[in-house]
């Protein structure tokens, strides 16, 4: 059973950084890709950034040049450093890993940002 933790989580005004945790337990396989979601109130749940294996990154519009994702395979963690953010980044954010490139099956309980203006 694999189990994702995530942490950092919090309240900060605009313009601001957190940076949050992800930490992965339990009997891991070698994660093929590993991602940060989020999901607002009322609206559906966004792929944030995404990291593979040999660290290939990719991020949606809204995080580019904000984000940063990155991940430690030794010790199963990954992060996401978030700067410059803003109120519509107010979210739940999920870390979710791929072990098999054929989804996002596992998923930690989500942390919540807020972001004040």
């Amino acid at each position: 059973q694999v189990q994702l933790v995530e942490s950092g989580g919090g309240l900060v005004q605009a313009g601001g950084s957190l940076r949050l945790s992800c930490a992965a337990s339990g009997l891991i396989p070698s994660f093929n890709a590993m991602a940060w979601f989020r999901q607002a109130p009322g609206k559906q749940r966004e792929l944030v950034a995404r990291i593979g294996r040999g660290g290939v990154t990719n991020y949606s519009d809204s995080a580019k040049g904000r984000f940063t994702i990155s991940r430690v395979n030794t010790r199963n963690l990954m992060y996401l450093q978030m700067n410059s953010l803003k109120p519509e980044d107010t979210a739940v954010y999920y870390c979710a890993a791929d072990p098999y490139d054929l989804g996002y099956i596992y998923w930690g309980q989500g942390t919540q940002v807020t972001v004040s203006s």
